[in-house]
């Protein structure tokens, strides 16, 4: 049996686990086997639209989140049988899927780009070295196995409800959550974005990301920031890429004022198209990006906005 993870915001299943999906298929196929899910939740969860993507749904309300009750939960479901997990690539599986593969003394490919069987093993493809390196790695089954966001067609549902089958989790030793701090939810998921407009310390201030956030509606994607921005209270550390924020895969990146630091770079460098903005005519930013202009983000910015609007009228 395959299992896969299928993460959620409580409505609706995320697109990262559409794309889980479509790789625990690949996987089941050619080790003729077939695929499970496991929904775990802290309250609602989307079950029916889950049911229609797996033959069978294991299911359990945990209350809040912690790793260990997230592990807890997948090792349950996964004593079906299941000789590969594959969950989708976030903060959290980081922490949860890890004591999964020690748990199971299973091989853990993290981040992958891509999945295969051969040989009655699993190989995968990952980045490393701050993404500039393409690593090919194998391991024997058990295999816990993430998938990179936005690397990955989504699954189509299958036609017809799987079982589900509720699991029994018993107490785990955990931290113990006393109270939790959200912040609220606006547009676009940064991570599942398909256009990431992203400003930089060249922007000047909180007040410039008004446009930044105008041009990002008019695309239909999503704001983003650098750390520097993060660090000086400008926007909110949920919209940070790069290496200690959240990495992006867009069709389309605009770096505003950005200057295109290794560090940042490591979390959209592999965006399928970038342009910057930069007044800095040598800002490392410009030797990544398809397309690059030299000039004031503070001119440049509402050029664009205006540009875009023609566009859509």
């Amino acid at each position: 049996m395959i299992l896969v993870v299928l993460d959620h915001d409580g409505n609706k299943l995320r697109k990262a686990s559409l794309e889980a999906l479509t790789r625990s298929r690949k996987l089941a196929e050619a080790f003729g086997e077939g695929v499970a899910g496991v929904l775990l939740a802290e309250g609602q969860a989307p079950m029916e639209e889950a049911r229609g993507y797996v033959e069978t749904l294991y299911v359990a309300e945990l209350g809040p989140y912690t790793a260990e009750k997230w592990a807890a939960g997948i090792l349950e479901a996964a004593k079906a049988g299941a000789r590969i997990i594959v969950a989708p690539s976030s903060r959290q599986s980081r922490a949860y899927m890890g004591r999964v593969a020690y748990a199971l003394r299973a091989g853990l490919l993290e981040d992958t780009l891509e999945s295969w069987a051969e040989g009655g093993e699993v190989y995968a493809t990952r980045y490393a070295y701050l993404n500039r390196v393409t690593q090919k790695v194998k391991t024997a089954p058990p295999v816990v196995l993430t998938v990179k966001p936005n690397t990955t067609p989504l699954a189509e549902p299958l036609g017809q409800a799987g079982q589900v089958v509720a699991l029994n989790i018993p107490p785990v030793p955990t931290v113990e959550v006393l109270e939790r701090v959200q912040e609220e939810k606006r547009g676009v998921s940064l991570t599942e974005a398909d256009v990431v407009v992203t400003g930089g310390r060249g922007m000047g201030g909180p007040e410039a990301f008004k446009q930044a956030e105008e041009l990002a509606a008019f695309l239909g994607g999503a704001v983003g920031a650098t750390r520097a921005v993060v660090d000086a209270g400008w926007r909110p550390y949920s919209e940070q890429v790069g290496q200690t924020g959240k990495t992006v895969q867009p069709s389309l990146y605009i770096a505003l004022g950005v200057s295109g630091a290794v560090q940042h770079l490591a979390g959209m460098n592999k965006s399928k198209y970038i342009v910057a903005v930069n007044k800095d005519p040598e800002a490392p930013i410009f030797k990544h990006a398809d397309y690059g202009i030299v000039g004031d983000v503070h001119q440049v910015l509402p050029a664009l906005i205006q540009a875009v609007k023609k566009l859509k009228d």
